[in-house]
């Protein structure tokens, strides 16, 4: 049995409460973020998927962490990318079923990432991962990337963490990073930064960054 088998109430076993609560709170609205998300990269993340397609051709082969409703992996294969879809909510597993897209359910934590990738997509998830397992969770995404391969993730910028309370009551764990302490942990497992953008979004400041594993003189 794989990890991507392996029964929910196994899968669940030994998660943190806030890790629990965030995930049980992706669970119960994946319809309705999928509703209130339009069919595409939202404006400020296009930018970020141009820059990645300057460095990926048509047909490399990508790992999307969160997947979501799967709008921008709709996106990037249309252009010519092969995308693995994947979520920790089987909300959203399911959502993109029903409209005949295959995603797979995927803890970043925990499960093997597989690869090596020509690049990893980790857009407005990683802050969801408690402070002290970003940094393990960044190795295993330094190790799926081939070398050459890039990195684009978007997360919250600032200091410390917090929880936000959703709609229907759910706590979501958010972690909030320096830019800086950011690239240099990235640095450390040989990705180096390529472009990024810091902009003003839903819920606070948001970084997005693109890196390349390999580049170094």
């Amino acid at each position: 049995m794989t990890a991507l088998d392996t029964p929910d109430r196994d899968r669940d076993a030994g998660r943190s409460a806030s890790n629990t609560s965030t995930l049980a709170g992706y669970e119960g609205c994946a319809d309705d973020y999928a509703e209130t998300t339009a069919p595409k990269p939202e404006a400020d993340d296009q930018p970020a998927l141009v820059e990645l397609l300057k460095l990926v051709p048509p047909g490399s082969r990508l790992l999307e962490i969160g997947s979501g409703p799967g709008w921008d992996a709709d996106w990037l294969e249309e252009r010519g990318l092969a995308v693995r879809r994947t979520d920790g909510a089987g909300s959203f597993v399911q959502f993109q079923a029903r409209r005949g897209r295959r995603a797979e359910r995927l803890d970043v934590i925990r499960d093997p990432l597989g690869g090596p990738y020509d690049g990893v997509i980790a857009l407005h998830v990683l802050q969801h991962v408690e402070r002290e397992a970003l940094p393990s969770v960044f190795a295993g995404i330094a190790a799926a990337i081939r070398d050459g391969g890039v990195f684009l993730l978007a997360l919250r910028e600032g200091q410390g963490e917090t929880a936000e309370i959703g709609s229907k009551g759910n706590a979501y764990y958010v972690a909030l990073w320096p830019r800086s302490e950011i690239v240099a942990i990235l640095a450390g497992h040989g990705l180096d930064l390529h472009w990024s953008h810091s902009f003003a979004g839903r819920d606070g400041r948001w970084l997005t960054a693109l890196f390349r594993k390999g580049t170094r003189a």
